[in-house]
């Protein structure tokens, strides 16, 4: 997850509708049965969904009332816990 792609799509969210978040994913996720697709090209889709669903868990957290600046770096906080487990 890249903490830059996650702000672009925050704003995005806020300047939009959070709703074209889940409509990427889902056209990601479809797109990624494909069967002739490359490990990298997987690899790289995985990462867009990766960065979209942190995104919507920041605007969520945004939407709970946490500042944007808290909010993204709680998360990040939380992933990178997980990484070391």
């Amino acid at each position: 997850m890249k903490l830059p792609v996650i702000k672009s799509l925050v704003q995005f969210a806020e300047e939009n509708d959070v709703d074209y978040l889940h409509e990427a994913t889902e056209v990601l996720e479809h797109i990624s049965e494909i069967s002739s697709l490359k490990e990298e090209e997987l690899d790289v889709i995985g990462e867009l969904i990766s960065n979209i669903y942190g995104a919507i868990e920041v605007d969520k957290l945004v939407k709970e009332g946490i500042d944007k600046k808290e909010a993204l770096n709680s998360f990040m906080s939380r992933v990178l816990g997980s990484i070391d487990k």
